[in-house]
């Protein structure tokens, strides 16, 4: 499938194509998804006022072209993060966004939690989003991937003691990759080198 088929589709149903695979984004997320989701979108909006980097939370279009000549209708890989951070306004259009956000999050639920640490994983990297935040309310865990240029360990500020770690995706050879993730639950605070100066206390994204 491409986005051309994909526009198509019935404005009540919500899709996902992934190297032109539709994967079924039904039923609607539950509460605490939601929660969660309004949690961290708030803090990175009210971080940003001021700042030329922009959050959008779903549902927001994020058309992945393999190529800068390939056209709108050709996209084969459009996504919907549950929360998305643009620090470049020219990817940005009526439609969403053209080419990778800077951060992009994703909060696992049982029909999503696979396809967001295994295919999305491996996508993230591949189109270089520079921060993947993965959410697992179940479990009260946040793990942070960060790209890492070659020569780097990408270990630093990784949290020890928390062993459980998301399915990895498939991995291909580019230039930056994603090193080892970190990883934070509700007593941890974590801190975005994508966005200088935010941080999050994982207390507010996992009350007690």
């Amino acid at each position: 499938y491409t986005y051309a088929d994909y526009l198509s589709w019935p404005d009540d149903e919500r899709w996902e194509l992934i190297d032109g695979v539709a994967y079924n984004m039904s039923p609607a997320p539950g509460r605490q998804h939601q929660e969660i989701s309004i949690t961290i979108s708030g803090e990175i909006y009210d971080f940003l006022k001021d700042k030329p980097c922009h959050v959008y939370a779903a549902p927001f279009d994020v058309r992945l072209p393999e190529n800068p000549d390939e056209q709108d209708k050709e996209i084969t890989t459009v996504v919907q993060p549950d929360v998305s951070v643009f620090c470049d306004e020219s990817k940005l259009d009526e439609r969403g966004a053209t080419g990778a956000p800077d951060i992009a999050v994703e909060i696992l639920s049982p029909y999503t939690s696979v396809k967001d640490q295994r295919e999305k994983l491996a996508l993230y990297e591949r189109f270089g989003v520079r921060e993947y935040w993965i959410v697992d309310p179940a479990n009260c865990i946040m793990w942070v991937y960060r790209l890492v240029e070659p020569g780097r360990t990408g270990q630093e500020g990784c949290r020890s003691g928390k062993e459980r770690r998301p399915q990895l995706g498939g991995s291909e050879s580019h230039t930056a990759t994603y090193g080892k993730p970190e990883v934070y639950g509700p007593e941890d605070t974590f801190t975005s080198r994508v966005m200088e100066g935010f941080s999050l206390e994982l207390s507010s994204v996992f009350p007690h």
